[in-house]
């Protein structure tokens, strides 16, 4: 399974950015899509998450300034980005899960969200 995340860049406080992630090589059926994220020196934590029913959940730092859509058929998931903050910099990294047999984790390389004051 792999996990290509892209959309990342640096953009100025106010701004919007979008963040895609594709997921290829097996079944993503039952399985939750995420974007973690990891600032420097900080712990990774959960921006938001969405499982293939289209059931979402965020972060309560990104609630109702980012918003979370999958694309079941093209196993993709996206994340637009709006009023961005400085403190929304961060490595942002793309997972899929499934919590029901069979279980598994992946993780996607990481794509870099740089927000100037």
């Amino acid at each position: 399974v792999q996990l290509q995340a892209s959309g990342g860049g640096l953009v100025q406080a106010g701004g919007s950015l979008r963040l895609s992630c594709a997921a290829s090589g097996g079944g993503f059926g039952a399985s939750i899509m995420g974007w973690y994220r990891q600032a420097p020196g900080k712990e990774r934590e959960l921006v938001a998450t969405i499982s293939s029913g289209g059931t979402t959940k965020y972060a309560t730092s990104v609630k109702g300034r980012f918003t979370i859509s999958r694309d079941n058929a093209k196993n993709t998931m996206n994340l637009q980005m709006s009023s961005l903050k400085p403190e929304d910099t961060a490595v942002y990294i793309c997972n899929i899960k499934r919590t029901v047999t069979p279980v598994y984790t992946y993780w996607g390389q990481g794509t870099l969200v740089t927000v100037s004051s």
